[in-house]
């Protein structure tokens, strides 16, 4: 009985491993540069990632699950445009992400644009239940725009 928990465990962790596993950037120009070379979609999450409700939740439910770190790896490149209000965060990157948000007019948190290769705006995903593969499906839709 000790071996299937402890196996089980094991099992459970390298799962988690693998969703903590995915780079978000932080740079959309250098994000842009990898989505042409590697012909994946940008997504941008713009985030409240330390005090938003809403913000918190799709990260547990969504972005933190393997399912989703699957999908992620294999199509697209992640950028995260963050406002926290406690976690600290240089001059350089309040600005460029303030930009972004007048940029997309992003007026709530979360907020999640999605760009192809070109940097066109394909559209706009919000927090959504169902976990990864209710998500996944709206970026799917959004994918078949390209």
């Amino acid at each position: 009985m000790k071996k299937i928990a402890v196996g089980l465990l094991t099992g459970l962790a390298l799962l988690q491993l693998q969703a903590e596993d995915l780079k978000w950037l932080t740079d959309l120009p250098k994000a842009q540069e990898q989505a042409r070379a590697e012909k994946k979609l940008v997504m941008l999450d713009f985030t409240g990632s330390d005090w938003c409700g809403w913000c918190i939740k799709l990260n547990k439910e969504v972005f933190s699950q393997p399912e989703f770190a699957d999908y992620a790896k294999k199509n697209l490149v992640l950028v995260e445009v963050d406002f926290p209000r406690s976690k600290p965060q240089t001059e350089a990157q309040k600005k460029a992400n303030a930009a972004l948000q007048t940029k997309y007019s992003v007026e709530g948190y979360p907020t999640i644009v999605v760009l192809d290769v070109n940097g066109k705006k394909l559209g706009e995903l919000g927090y959504e239940p169902g976990g990864p593969k209710a998500f996944i499906a709206e970026l799917e839709k959004l994918k078949k725009q390209t």
